[in-house]
């Protein structure tokens, strides 16, 4: 398979800052929700609703909202698609498990995202 796409990124890098096709198509997903929804200067519906919610009981509305609102993030990225969402919660935030379908190569990649409140950060597995 050829080489589709080409970027960067310094984030957890301390050399190689280069990243190409599917690593760079989950760094700039991961880069998307980094970003609160409202945050972003004359694109107030940009971001991810999950920061504002962190705290928030987890009932099935709240995770139907929050798997919406991963689908809408998810769906700024022609190169992607969603085929399964599961959010549960852990100690002081979100867990997010994302069934990725990479469009170019139709292949599955799954992606675990936890959104920590307590330390307000956000980790990948």
């Amino acid at each position: 398979m050829a080489t589709m796409y080409k970027g960067f990124s310094t984030v957890g890098r301390t050399k190689k800052y280069r990243l190409t096709d599917q690593d760079l198509i989950k760094q700039d997903l991961i880069n998307h929700f980094y970003i609160r929804k409202g945050e972003k200067l004359m694109n107030p519906n940009f971001g991810t609703i999950i920061w504002n919610v962190l705290f928030e009981p987890m009932t099935d509305d709240l995770k139907a909202v929050i798997i919406a609102d991963i689908k809408q993030v998810a769906s700024y990225d022609p190169r992607l698609s969603i085929d399964n969402v599961v959010v549960t919660e852990f100690e002081q935030g979100i867990q997010v498990e994302l069934q990725l379908r990479f469009v170019e190569s139709n292949q599955i990649n799954l992606m675990n995202l936890r959104f920590d409140g307590a330390n307000n950060t956000l980790t990948t597995a």
